[in-house]
């Protein structure tokens, strides 16, 4: 009588399965620290949106930024950050900031943000 031959194993190894956790927990680690970030940002397009159609002049506008900032706990920008421009009857709100994320060692993961009303 035969032996049934082998066939080739189809499936994931031990070390293929530890890999894969450890890439899915870095994925989820700086995710998880991405989004606050990330939600941050949606904050400040609309609080500046918000302080450039209420201001007037740019006192007005810094201190609505500013307001706007406190309630959403928004602390990368503040309105002395902002740069406040007119284009026609309109006024145009511009801001740039950067912020890190530290992975290992001297690596950071960095996102810059620049944007500016319309």
């Amino acid at each position: 009588m035969r032996c049934a031959s082998r066939h080739s194993q189809k499936g994931l190894s031990f070390i293929g399965l530890v890999l894969i956790g450890v890439l899915a927990v870095s994925v989820f680690g700086i995710g998880g620290q991405s989004l606050p970030i990330l939600l941050e940002n949606q904050a400040v397009i609309k609080a500046a949106k918000k302080a450039a159609n209420e201001g007037g002049n740019v006192a007005q506008v810094r201190e609505n930024f500013d307001r706007a900032a406190q309630i959403d706990n928004i602390r990368s920008v503040s309105g002395a950050d902002l740069d406040i421009t007119k284009s026609g009857d309109q006024v145009v709100v511009s801001y740039e900031y950067e912020r890190q994320i530290p992975l290992v060692g001297p690596a950071y993961l960095v996102y810059r943000f620049k944007d500016q009303t319309q």
